[in-house]
Parts: structure tokens; sequence; C-alpha cells
């Protein structure tokens, strides 16, 4: 009897515990919201980051800015120290934007609206006019042949997957094009390729982005054009076959440039030496200022400090916000950064990365090394009941191209996940600008990050 009585007791003493403590991280994570909501300055930084400082591409004269505006940033919130990691980067230089016209005759011609690709040579101010012949995908051009393709231009004109509800599935699905079209093209003869833009947003924006050459594979122009443009031209070959489209760009590629990624460090009053990383990347393409891609995820990640600052919350861990470089144009700054904390023997428990715009948080996809991902997975799982007032869900299934690189050292990584619906219409385009970025949605991702942050350093992992 006084043996089951005792029991009774604690688990009566530890229920109560449990749920005292449910009740302070629910009390914590509100609070969390409220300091996002009504004192953040994420959304001013952000404003300086996209309209004072503008494209940021990686070994651009921008991207120096960038990086000194954001330490100072770092500074003044308070961290324990700032610093930064060299990153050797190309800079690829727009001298000149593409012109492409269709001659409808010999003297008469048709703009299509339309920009040059990143990495993409120039046309040394030349027109290159050729044929044109239409693909949907990177397989047809091995059925077609170089007797089809040699001395044409290629015309890549897969859309996006509409059916899609994940846009991110859905530019998975038609990207290789944009990636490797100009490659594949030219192993065929092709004199250069013409890319519909990566959107479902039938509109007449273009929309630049990576484009990889190869070693041994002669370098064509590589050049996006809207997709309304691409529609006229397509409807335009059905009628008329033989049509003539010429284009020109001017760009060059300026090596070995010195870019950084830029690290506020806090250390843990508990654990300093266990790592949570939140970061997103500071580069962007040089169209716009990069608002949503990814201003938002930087600026978010440094409003997490802010925002446990304001609360005087000291974590028990380390968090560094990392503000990677040269994500657009060749993940170096990922990539460095997962070297050098492997060489140094550092230990990150967690990597939180937001590279998806600054719209709504939906919630947060999560990664990690199989051998021990489901269990942690599952320990993650448990708290997201005190997120879901808030709108935010776990999910499994990738995290963030900057910190992929840190998988293979163990921790936990996680990618917010905002609504993505609006994401691709401005996506490397001269829209993504301050007025497409809501201040009250930026900072409810602000608060997601924190709140995952709040959890991770109080439990870990």
């Amino acid at each position: 009897m006084s043996k089951n009585f005792f029991s009774t007791c604690f688990i009566i003493l530890l229920t109560f515990s449990l749920n005292a403590q449910t009740e302070s991280d629910a009390f914590t994570i509100k609070k969390i919201y409220e300091t996002a909501l009504t004192e953040s300055n994420a959304y001013v930084w952000l404003t300086h980051l996209s309209e004072n400082i503008g494209g940021r591409l990686a070994g651009s004269p921008n991207s120096s800015k960038a990086e000194d505006y954001t330490q100072r940033i770092l500074d003044s919130l308070g961290v324990n120290s700032s610093f930064r990691q060299e990153c050797t980067t190309n800079w690829w230089h727009r001298k000149k934007e593409s012109e492409v016209n269709m001659y409808l005759s010999p003297n008469v011609k048709v703009q299509l609206t339309s920009t040059s690709l990143g990495n993409t040579i120039g046309t040394n101010n030349k027109e290159i006019k050729a044929n044109v012949i239409e693909v949907h995908g990177l397989n047809e051009l091995k059925k077609l042949g170089e007797d089809e393709i040699a001395g044409k231009i290629v015309f890549f004109n897969r859309p996006m997957d509409a059916k899609l509800v994940n846009s991110f599935n859905a530019y998975g699905g038609a990207v290789d094009q944009r990636v490797f079209g100009a490659a594949r093209a030219a192993e065929f003869g092709a004199v250069a390729v013409l890319v519909r833009s990566m959107t479902n947003k039938l509109d007449d924006v273009p929309h630049t982005g990576t484009s990889i050459y190869e070693d041994g594979i002669n370098k064509i122009p590589s050049i996006a054009i809207s997709t309304m443009a691409a529609n006229l031209l397509s409807e335009t070959l059905v009628s008329s076959p033989d049509i003539m489209v010429g284009l020109s760009n001017d760009n060059e590629t300026v090596p070995n440039q010195k870019n950084y990624n830029i690290i506020g460090e806090w250390k843990g009053s508990e654990f300093p030496d266990q790592i949570i990383v939140v970061g997103g990347h500071l580069d962007s393409w040089d169209l716009a200022g990069g608002a949503h891609d990814d201003g938002a995820g930087c600026v978010q990640s440094m409003a997490v400090v802010e925002i446990f600052k304001k609360m005087n919350y000291q974590p028990k861990h380390t968090i560094r916000v990392v503000l990677f470089a040269n994500e657009e144009n060749g993940l170096v700054g990922g990539q460095e950064y997962a070297k050098l904390a492997k060489e140094n023997g550092e230990n990150h428990i967690a990597a939180i990365e937001s590279d998806a715009g600054g719209f709504s948080p939906r919630g947060f996809s999560a990664d990690g090394l199989s051998s021990f991902f489901d269990a942690k997975f599952k320990k993650v799982s448990d708290w997201f009941n005190l997120l879901e007032p808030y709108g935010v869900s776990l999910s499994k299934g990738g995290s963030g191209a900057d910190i992929s690189p840190l998988k293979d050292q163990g921790p936990l990584l996680f990618g917010l996940r905002p609504d993505s619906q609006r994401y691709f219409d401005y996506h490397h385009t001269p829209d993504d600008h301050i007025e497409a970025v809501n201040k009250r949605e930026l900072n409810l991702g602000s608060a997601a990050m924190a709140s995952l942050i709040f959890l991770i350093d109080q439990y870990g992992i």
C-alpha cells in the first residue's frame, strides 16, 4: 500500500511539474511572438539591404557594403563577437542587359523581354541571329541530334508544373533546363539558348539565375525570356517555323574576388561549446534588392538575437548567426563554413536556415544523418504542440542549401517553410524589392525561428 501510495504521489508531482514547464514554455513563446511583432527592426534592416544597397552578387561592390552593414547590426545587438570567414568567389558582372528580337520580316522585329542568366558569356557586341528549335526538356536534345540543332538557337520551353501544390517541387522539376541547358545544347552545335523563366505566373518579367558550363564544351550565351515572351515565341514558331531570332548581351566574369561569411556569436551560459546556427545567404542577384531572396532570411536570423535580447533571455547554448556568402552562384559560403567547422572540431547541435522568402511561416522541414535522424526528429516533434497555435508544423525532408554541407557533422538541420505560392513571382526578378515583403509576415518568420531555437536551447537534441 505504502509503495503504491508513493508511486501515485510521484506520478502526480511529475505530471504537475511537466504541466508547469509546458505552461512556462508556452508563455515564453507567446512573449517571443509579441516581441517580434511589436519591437523588431527586421523590416528596417531589410529595407536598407534591399533599397539602399541593392543587388549583392558575390564579389560585387554591393556585396562588400552588405557585409559591412550586417556586421555592424550584429555588433549593435550585443553579440559576444562578430567575425568574418573569407571565401574566394568569382564575380559575374552584367555589363549590358540582353536584347532578344523575333524577326517577322527583314524590316519588322518584335522584342522579347529577356535577361541574361548568371555566368553566361556575352556576344562580343554582336548579334547572334539564327533559326530557333523549341524543346521541352534536356532529354529531347539527344533525340533531335546535331543535324537538327547545329547552328540554331535552342528554346527550352518546359513550364513549371502548375498541378504541384508545393511550388518548390514545381521549380525543381523545371530548373534543370536553365542550369544545364547551354552546356547540353552546345554539345549538339547550338549557337545560343533561350529559356522560359522559372515561374508559374504569366507576365512580362524575366527571371535570372545560375547557369553552369562544363569543361571541354563550347560556351554559348544563355538568356531567359519572360513567360509571356515564351508563349509568344512558341505560338509564332507554330505558324512560322523558319523565323529568325537575334540576341545580344555583354557580360564578364571577374575571378578571385574576396567575399566573407558574416558571423555573430553569442556564447551560451551552460553549454558554450554546443552551437546552434541560424542564418540565410547575404548575396542576391543583381536585378533587384533581393528582399525575399534572401535578405528576408538574413534579417530574420539577426532578429532572433534581437528578440532574445529584448526579452532578457540568456541562451544556454551558443547561438551563432551566419550570413552566408555566394549561395546564388556557387554555394562557396556554406561549403567554407562547414569545412572550417570540421577543421576546428566544432560541435553543432542544430542549424536553421531561412531561404524561402519572407512570407507567412507554415512550418519547418528537418533533415539529418539517417543513423540518428528518426530519434531526434521524434524528440523535436513532441515540442511542436507548443507552436501549433501559431500555425507552425514540422515535417521531414530537406533543410537549406547553405547549412546542408554541415549534415555529415551530425546536427539536426531545419529549413523555415513559409507559404510559397507567391515566392516564384519574385524569385530572381527585378520585382524582388521591399514592397513585395509584408512586415508582419516577415516578423512572424523571425518569431517562428526564435521559438524553435528557444525549445532547442531548453531541451537540447
